[in-house]
C-alpha cells in the first residue's frame, strides 16, 4: 500500500505540472492550426485566380463566337478586341488548324508560343488547358483551346495574376519557404522557394504544407512554412503561456497532493497508444446480400492494450477529434490497413475498404498527400478504397473541405456520406460534396420487423440515393427480415451482426477468402444467402 501511495503522489505531482509540460504541445498545435490557416487563405487565392483566368478565356472565346460565328472577319476580329479590353487575363486570341497554320490573331504580329504540356481537359467543358511559354513572361503562361471543327480551334492565353508576373509571394506570407504551382499531371508550371525539401520526406517533417486544387481547373497549388520560423513569431504567446502555466500548477499542486488518496485515475495516453501501434484497425464485412460475397469492409480503430483488453473507439474516438490526434492515428490505420490487406486486395480487386475521416483532416488538409504516400506504391489501388465522412463535429470552410474531396477523387477513391440522416450529416452534401455512397445508419434499420410493409424514412432515403444514382450502405442490419426487406428495395450491401461484428484482420481475410474464392452465386430462393461467417470467424 505505501508503494503504491508513492506511485500515486507521483502521478498528481506531475499531472499538478502538467500544464508546464503540456503548454508547448497545445501551444505548438495553436501555431500549426493558425499557420495552416493562412497558408489555406494563400493557397486558395492562388487556385482560385488561376480557375478565374480559365473560365475567364472560356467565356472570351464563347462570347466571340455568339457575336461573330464566322471566324476571322473584321466583325470576329472587332469583337474579339472588345472583349479583350474588359479582360483581366486574356492576352492573345488566335484561330489557327491541327497543323499549327494560323488563321488570324487578336493583337498584331506574330505571337509566338512554346506548348509544355499535355492538353488536360477540364472536367464538364469541351476545352481543354495546356501550359506554354510566350515571350516576355519569365514563367508559363496558360492556353485554354476549343475544337471548332475537325480542323480549327480557337485559343485564348492567359497569364494567373500578380504572383505569377512579379514571382513574390503574397502580402502576409513571410514565413512562406516554398510555393508551387503545377498540373495534375505533375507539369510543372510556377515555383518560389526551396522545393527539394518539400520533396524531402526527412526535411518535410519540419514544414507545415497544404495542397489546394483550382476547382475543375486540372491545377494543384502547394505551400510550405518552416514550423520553427513560424513559431517564433509567437514568442511572446509562449513566454506568457509558460508563466500562467507556471503559476497555476502552484495553486493547484497543494489541493492535488491532499486529494491523492481519493483518487483512481485511469491511464489514458492516447498519443502513447498511436505511436506505439496499440490503436489497430478492425475490420466489419460488408455483405452482398444478392450474391452472399464480401464486398469490402470498413476500418474501425480498437486500442488493444498490452495486456490483450480491448477499448472500444467510444471511449477515445471524440477525444481524438478534440486534440487533434485524429490525424496521426488515421495514418497509422491507414499503414497497418496496407499492411494487412496488400495480399487480399490484390487477389480480388473489387473489394472496397473504407476509412474514417474526421473534421479535422478537411482542416488539415494534408489526407490526400497521406493517401498518396501510403498507397501510392501498395497493391491496394486508388480504386479500391472509400473513405467516409463522419461528423461527430460539422465540417468546416468549404472551400478547404471541397479541396480534399476534390484530390480524393482525382486520384480514383470514392467518398462516402456516414450516418445519413443523423446528427450534422447534411444530405445537400450529396450533391455539394461529390458524394459517391450513403450510408444509411442503424436507427433506421432497427425498426423492421416481420409485419412491416413499410418504413416512409427509410424507403425515402433509399429512392432518393437510386435516383442520384449513389451506392447504398446499410449499416446495423441484425435480422434476416431487415437483410430481406432491404433487398426487396434494391439495397445490395449490408453490415451488421447478423453477418459479423468487427475483426481482426486475419478472420477477415480468412472470410473473404472463403466467400469470394468462387462466382458469384445469387442462389434461386427467396432467402437472405448462408450466412458462413460465424464458422469462419470463430
Amino acid at each position: 500500500m505505501r508503494q503504491k501511495s508513492h506511485i500515486i503522489l507521483l502521478v498528481v505531482c506531475i499531472l499538478a505540472f502538467s500544464p508546464i509540460f503540456v503548454v508547448g504541445f497545445v501551444l505548438d498545435g495553436y501555431v500549426r492550426t493558425e499557420e495552416i490557416a493562412k497558408l489555406v487563405k494563400g493557397a486558395n487565392n492562388i487556385s482560385g485566380e488561376a480557375q478565374v483566368a480559365v473560365y475567364e478565356a472560356i467565356s472570351v472565346m464563347e462570347d466571340v463566337l455568339n457575336a461573330a460565328p464566322s471566324l476571322c472577319t473584321q466583325t470576329f476580329l472587332d469583337s474579339v478586341s472588345r472583349r479583350m479590353q474588359r479582360s483581366a487575363f486574356v492576352r492573345q486570341v488566335l484561330v489557327e488548324n491541327k497543323l499549327g497554320v494560323r488563321y488570324c490573331e487578336a493583337l498584331g504580329g506574330q505571337v509566338e508560343y512554346e506548348i509544355l504540356s499535355e492538353e488536360l481537359s477540364i472536367p464538364g467543358r469541351s476545352e481543354t488547358v495546356s501550359a506554354v511559354r510566350m515571350p516576355g513572361l519569365s514563367v508559363p503562361g496558360l492556353r485554354v483551346t476549343r475544337q471548332i471543327d475537325a480542323n480549327k480551334h480557337i485559343s485564348a492565353f492567359v497569364t494567373s495574376g500578380s504572383i505569377f508576373s512579379s514571382e513574390q509571394l503574397p502580402v502576409g506570407m513571410e514565413n512562406v519557404s516554398m510555393l508551387r504551382v503545377s498540373f495534375s499531371d505533375g507539369t510543372p508550371l510556377f515555383a518560389i522557394g526551396n522545393t527539394a525539401d518539400f520533396d524531402d520526406p526527412e526535411k518535410r517533417a519540419g514544414l507545415i504544407s497544404v495542397v489546394t486544387f483550382a476547382g475543375e481547373v486540372p491545377m494543384r497549388v502547394e505551400m510550405a512554412a518552416s514550423f520553427e520560423k513560424a513559431r517564433a513569431s509567437y514568442a511572446d504567446l509562449y513566454v506568457w503561456s509558460i508563466l500562467f502555466a507556471c503559476a497555476f500548477s502552484g495553486m493547484v499542486l497543494i489541493l492535488a497532493l491532499r486529494a491523492v488518496r481519493n483518487l483512481s485515475l485511469p491511464s489514458f495516453d492516447l498519443e502513447h497508444a498511436i505511436s506505439v501501434g496499440e490503436i489497430r484497425p478492425f475490420y466489419q464485412p460488408v455483405i452482398d446480400v444478392t450474391t452472399g460475397r464480401v464486398y469490402g469492409c470498413e476500418v474501425l480503430a480498437r486500442w488493444v492494450k498490452p495486456d490483450g483488453e480491448i477499448i472500444s473507439p467510444a471511449a477515445f474516438i471524440e477525444y481524438a477529434e478534440v486534440t487533434g490526434l485524429a490525424v496521426p492515428m488515421t495514418i497509422s490505420l491507414m499503414e497497418s490497413v496496407r499492411q494487412d490487406l496488400q495480399e487480399i486486395s490484390a487477389m480480388f480487386p473489387d473489394l472496397r475498404i473504407s476509412i474514417n475521416l474526421f473534421e479535422g483532416h478537411f482542416r488539415d488538409g494534408s489526407v490526400v498527400d497521406d493517401v498518396v504516400a501510403i498507397f501510392g506504391d501498395s497493391n491496394i489501388s486508388y480504386g479500391q478504397l472509400v473513405f467516409e465522412i463522419t461528423e461527430r463535429f460539422p465540417l468546416g470552410e468549404g472551400t478547404q473541405a471541397n479541396s480534399v474531396i476534390s484530390g480524393l477523387h482525382a486520384l480514383g477513391c470514392r467518398l462516402a456520406l456516414d450516418d445519413v440522416g443523423t446528427g450534422h450529416s447534411s444530405l445537400a452534401y450529396i450533391q455539394t460534396l461529390g458524394v459517391d455512397i450513403v450510408k444509411i445508419d442503424r436507427v433506421f434499420i432497427e425498426p423492421i420487423a416481420k409485419e412491416t410493409d413499410s418504413s416512409p424514412i427509410l424507403d425515402s432515403l433509399i429512392n432518393m440515393a437510386l435516383e442520384l444514382n449513389t451506392g447504398i450502405i446499410a449499416e446495423g442490419v441484425e435480422t434476416e427480415t431487415q437483410a430481406l426487406y432491404l433487398r426487396s428495395r434494391g439495397v445490395r450491401n449490408v453490415q451488421g451482426f447478423l453477418f459479423s461484428k468487427a475483426l481482426p484482420a486475419e478472420k477477415y481475410v480468412a472470410i473473404v477468402r472463403t466467400l469470394n474464392g468462387g462466382a458469384p452465386n445469387p442462389g434461386e430462393t427467396g432467402a437472405v444467402p448462408a450466412n458462413p461467417l460465424q464458422s469462419v470467424a470463430a
